[in-house]
């Protein structure tokens, strides 16, 4: 009753590997959106869940809204939140709910921002530490379908999402760490440019060289 209708991902709070649900108030729509289930995912009473993840989603979905789940997963939050803070990394806030969302424009204040400058930092991030983030930025905004011209955001952030009961705080201890050494060493981090740029969906399948092979490493 508080909207025309909402998507949830089954990745996130469902804990399951795959899915998740459509859910509107307008029964024409409902019909035509069954129609395209049935031709691209199956029977709408599973739309092509295996019944294991339905069972799971409904756990999931149930857990979800006790009391002490939602403490703890946003306390986890912000415990990751107040350690980076803390070191002086620039972050959007207030933070909180499921992810840490690092202002990379701010982190890497020397690149413009067609250097990439979030999806420099990911890559950077990735190579020293193995965490892997998430781009929210120019890469993800795309081109104008009518001047073919990126669109350039005012948020160029990386998200550190955090799965609900998968991580320990030793485990938040270790991303934080190779955060905000990567802030101290930030100068060192070279921009990027394109070097396959998908048609479609680039931030997932697109592929960058550095501009300054020398990348920050170890």
């Amino acid at each position: 009753s508080y909207g025309d209708g909402c998507t949830m991902s089954g990745k996130k709070d469902c804990i399951t590997n795959i899915g998740g649900f459509l859910c509107m108030n307008d029964h024409d729509m409902y019909v035509r959106a069954t129609g395209m289930v049935v031709q691209f995912e199956g029977m709408p009473s599973y739309g092509g869940l295996a019944g294991r993840d339905m069972e799971a989603m409904a756990i999931g979905i149930t857990e979800s809204v006790q009391y002490e789940y939602i403490s703890y997963r946003v306390n986890q939050i912000r415990y990751l939140g107040e350690k980076l803070e803390a070191a002086g990394v620039p972050m959007v806030k207030p933070f909180g709910g499921h992810a840490i969302f690092v202002d990379a424009r701010a982190f890497l204040d020397h690149l413009t921002q067609d250097e990439f400058p979030a999806q420099s930092l990911a890559a950077a991030l990735y190579e020293t530490s193995g965490v892997r983030t998430m781009e929210r930025g120019i890469i993800s905004a795309g081109r104008d379908v009518v001047t073919g011209k990126d669109h350039h955001p005012k948020l160029e952030t990386i998200r550190l999402t955090i799965p609900r009961r998968v991580y320990t705080y030793a485990h938040l201890d270790f991303v934080a760490d190779a955060v905000i050494d990567l802030y101290n060493r930030r100068k060192d981090i070279s921009g990027l440019k394109w070097d396959y740029e998908p048609k479609v969906l680039r931030f997932f399948t697109g592929t960058f060289k550095t501009i300054n092979p020398e990348l920050i490493k170890g």
